[in-house]
Order: C-alpha cells, then sequence, then structure tokens
C-alpha cells in the first residue's frame, strides 16, 4: 500500500540531474515561479480545510465505510433471509392448518344433496370444511433441516462479520496510507523551507559579491527539485484521500481531513510467531468459522436426503358440513276430521268412519341451521411408505455427499491459503522492522553529517555541491525513514487482524 511512496525518492534523486542545468537561469526561473505559486495554493487549501472542516477520526471512518459498503449491504440481505429460512424450518413442525368454502347455482337436472334423488329445479348449495394435518415422523428430516438451516444462518453471519473485518482492515491500511503521505509532505515542505533560507541569504551575498554566481545558480536548481519534491507529495495526499473516500463510498473530497487522535503510533517488536499468529487465526477469524460451519450444515444436508429413504407417518382430521336450497322441513300446524273410505254398519246401516289428519307445512331450512345440523368430523393416521421414485432420493442423497466433501476442501484451503497468507505477512512485517531500525540508524548519521556541513558551507569551506550531496543524503534518508515508520505499522496491522484484534 505505501509502494506508491518510493517513487519519492526518484523524485529526489533527480535533484542531481538538476544541478548540471544551472546555466538556463530563464527556464529555472519559470519553474521556481510556478511550483511557488503551486506549493502556495496547495498549502493555503490545507489550512483553510482545517478550519473549516472537521477532520474525520478513525473511528469515524471505519462507521462511514461500513453503513455505505454495497457488499456489506447485500451480506445482511443474504443474513436476513436465511433467518427466515431457519425460523420458517422451526415452524414445520406445526401443524399445517386450511379452511375451505365454496357456494354454487344448479340449472336443470341434479341429484338433491339430502334426498340422493333427481332434482330438476334450480338448486343452490354450499359446503364449508377445515382441515389440519401434523407430522409424526418423516425420517428425522424436519429436525435435520432445523439443525441445518441455523448453521447455514451462522455461516451467513460470520461472512458477513467478514465482510465488515475486511473493511476495518482496508480502512485503517488506508488510513495510515494518508497520515505516510501528509508526514512525507510535512517532511517536504521542511525541506523546501531550508532550501529557501539558504537561496535568499547566497542572493544576498551574491548580490554583495561575496561568493561565485555558481553556488547561487546551485542552490536555485536544489529549490526547484525540492519544489517539484513537494508538488509530488502533495500529489500522493490527494491520491489517498481519493482513496480512502472510495472506502467510505463517497466522492473525492480535497477538504477531507483525518483527526489522528487516538491513534497508536508506536512502534515496538512484534514479538507473536507466526504459529502463534496462526492458531489464533483460525480461531477467531470469521471467514474460517463460516467455512466450518458450511461444511457443517453440508453434513446436515445428507441427513436431510437420507430421510426419503423412510416411512412418512402423520396424523391428519376435518370438521365439515353444508347447505343446500332443497333443504326443508315439515312443520305441525293441526288436525283436522275429515271422512275416510272405511266404514262401519250399524243396525243395517253403512256409517263412514271420520279420522284425524294431522297438517303440515313445508319450510325452507336456514342457513346457518343447515350448517349447524349437518357437521360431521373425520381424523385418521396417514402411512407412506416410499417403494420407487426414480432413484431421485439415491441422487439427493450422493449430490448431498458431494457438496459436503466441496464444503470440506473450501474449509481446507481457507487454512492453506491463510497459513500461506500469515508466514508472508509475518516475514515482511520481521523485514520491515529491520529496514526500520537501519533507516532510524542512517538518519542520525546523516543528520550530523548534515550539520556539520551547514557549518562548513555558511563558512565557505565546502562548495555548493557538496552541500548539496549532504543534504540530499539527509532528505532522502528522512522520507525513507517515514514510509518505513508507516509501512512497518501497516505490517503490524496486517498480523493484528489475522488475531482477531482489531
Amino acid at each position: 500500500m505505501l509502494q506508491r511512496l518510493l517513487t519519492l525518492e526518484d523524485d529526489v534523486g533527480c535533484k542531481e540531474e538538476l544541478y548540471a542545468e544551472n546555466n538556463k537561469m530563464n527556464t529555472m526561473n519559470i519553474i521556481r515561479i510556478y511550483f511557488s505559486i503551486s506549493a502556495i495554493l496547495l498549502t493555503a487549501t490545507f489550512c483553510a480545510a482545517q478550519e473549516n472542516k472537521p477532520a474525520l477520526t478513525l473511528q469515524n471512518c471505519l462507521d462511514i465505510a461500513i453503513a455505505n459498503n454495497i457488499q456489506v449491504k447485500q451480506s445482511e440481505l443474504r443474513e436476513q433471509a436465511d433467518k427466515l429460512n431457519y425460523n420458517q424450518a422451526k415452524y414445520n413442525r406445526l401443524p399445517n392448518v386450511s379452511a375451505g368454502i365454496n357456494y354454487g347455482i344448479n340449472n336443470g337436472r341434479s341429484i338433491d344433496p339430502f334426498t340422493n334423488s333427481y332434482n330438476n329445479q334450480q338448486l343452490t348449495s354450499s359446503n364449508a370444511n377445515l382441515t389440519a394435518s401434523v407430522p409424526v415422523f418423516k425420517g428425522f428430516q424436519t429436525q435435520n433441516y432445523i439443525k441445518q438451516a441455523d448453521l447455514t444462518y451462522q455461516a451467513t453471519k460470520m461472512e458477513l462479520q467478514q465482510e465488515k473485518d475486511n473493511i476495518t482492515l482496508n480502512v485503517i491500511l488506508s488510513f495510515l496510507q494518508l497520515m505516510n503521505d501528509e508526514d512525507v509532505l510535512a517532511l517536504t515542505n521542511k525541506q523546501l523551507v531550508i532550501t529557501q533560507k539558504q537561496v535568499e541569504r547566497l542572493n544576498v551575498l551574491n548580490n554583495e559579491g561575496s561568493i561565485s554566481p555558481s553556488l547561487l545558480y546551485d542552490l536555485k536548481g536544489q529549490y526547484a527539485a525540492d519544489q517539484l519534491a513537494y508538488v509530488s507529495a502533495a500529489k500522493s495526499v490527494e491520491l489517498s484521500k481519493l482513496a480512502l473516500g472510495r472506502l467510505m463510498n463517497l466522492p473525492y473530497n480535497r477538504d477531507l481531513q483525518i483527526n489522528r487522535e487516538g491513534f497508536d503510533t508506536t512502534l515496538t517488536l512484534y514479538d507473536a510467531t507466526a504459529d502463534n499468529i496462526y492458531n489464533n487465526a483460525i480461531q477467531s477469524l470469521a471467514m474460517v468459522k463460516a467455512a466450518d460451519l458450511r461444511t457443517l450444515a453440508a453434513t446436515k444436508g445428507i441427513k436431510v436426503a437420507a430421510a426419503g429413504l423412510y416411512p412418512t407417518l402423520s396424523l391428519f382430521g376435518q370438521l365439515g358440513s353444508n347447505y343446500s336450497s332443497a333443504a326443508s322441513t315439515l312443520t305441525f300446524i293441526g288436525n283436522t276430521e275429515v271422512v275416510s273410505n272405511d266404514y262401519v254398519v250399524v243396525n243395517g246401516s253403512n256409517i263412514p268412519v271420520i279420522t284425524k289428519q294431522s297438517n303440515f307445512t313445508d319450510q325452507k331450512i336456514n342457513f346457518l341451521n343447515q350448517y349447524n345440523n349437518n357437521l360431521n368430523t373425520y381424523a385418521g393416521i396417514s402411512l407412506r411408505v416410499p417403494i420407487f421414485s426414480n432413484f431421485q432420493t439415491r441422487s439427493n442423497i450422493k449430490l448431498a455427499r458431494i457438496e459436503e466433501k466441496r464444503n470440506s476442501y473450501i474449509a481446507e484451503n481457507t487454512r492453506v491459503e491463510l497459513r500461506q497468507a500469515i508466514d508472508e505477512a509475518h516475514l515482511n512485517t520481521s523485514t520491515a522492522w529491520d529496514r526500520y531500525n537501519i533507516l532510524t540508524e542512517q538518519v542520525a548519521a546523516f543528520d550530523e553529517s548534515y550539520r556539520t556541513a551547514e557549518i562548513r558551507f555558511n563558512l565557505g569551506a565546502i562548495n555548493s555541491v557538496e552541500y548539496l550531496i549532504v543534504k540530499n543524503n539527509l532528505d532522502r534518508a528522512n522520507i525513507n525513514l517515514t514510509i518505513a515508520r508507516y509501512e512497518y505499522l501497516l505490517r503490524t496491522k496486517v498480523l493484528d487482524f489475522y488475531q482477531g484484534r482489531l
């Protein structure tokens, strides 16, 4: 991530080439004026932004990045879907209950549902039912499916956490990159100021005729080179702002500022071994847990598929009733005396027999009474034994075993790649620590060399070429030390990530 900063060494190295162009005074003056204006504008923008815009802390950047990241939002949707699947798997243990009702009109010849006789009139009818069924045994399919759905849901949660962890690491590294670029910019600005003061001093001496003009021209060439280094460093700052803004899914904002408060930049030797880091990683990293959970879920999938080989036992029941417009009842309305065809002989006379006849009226049975009178119930037990299903169940079992094997390979490969990445990261961290210590000693040596050279140059004991060589050595060493410092911080953050410490 710090790789592009290494180009600053090439920018600093170009200073020596500029020394050969001291005779091109007009060109150098134009360059000096142009880059002076650029430096002033960049500095003014930098200061104005600090005054008007609140600086973002690392936590602010992390919160914004996670909230705006599209991959995180997609993972959240997958988590919600798998949570619903898990809940539905548990609900599958509950009975299935349904109700139905229908109403129809028959015209022409039809069968009376009450008398089972043919009827040749318009007939309206209706029936309603309430049915329920509950599985008693399905080869433990329901229980295993619940466990599989739970494991899948837990794996999705781990994958969501891994997305957030990845964003966290990338934001931290980008935050460090911006800190590095700002520090390099401050160094180049300091170098520019030092060179400018020397140019101003030599300009006075040149006007007095106390020095050779070549000394002034050498320093002016160095001043232009320092301006180039400053502009390059300022561009790196803007590129880092762009990169950090992308991670937060925000448009580029040159006024973006960061607040370093609370960010620990203390450098200490990272004493954890690669083995310790790996052991912590497989226990803490969400991507390892997710891969293992996917494998366990696939194992449960085999048992779910194998349940198709077992009989299914279910209980069921039904409550129903019906209505017909043909349904009617006879209502008693009274008795009447009628002369029958029978008679009795009394004293030789035929006397008719009078009988009492009950009279009834035909009345339709209303809707509610019919539904109440016609209630019926039905309950039973159902057993389904699989005999042959076109080898579908066997194929499902084989597919489930393949899925388990595939997920186990994914989990194994995750560990292999993790181990390789940790070994490489640990080696890079050790190298970065050694480089930082060597550069610290180099800066101390060049700093003392420059202090002496500056005194001798001011006294006229050495020429400008000798002075500039010493100054460039110190400038280059300071920039390299800053880069090495943040590179080591970056490497340690990667190792912290593997151990779940971010």
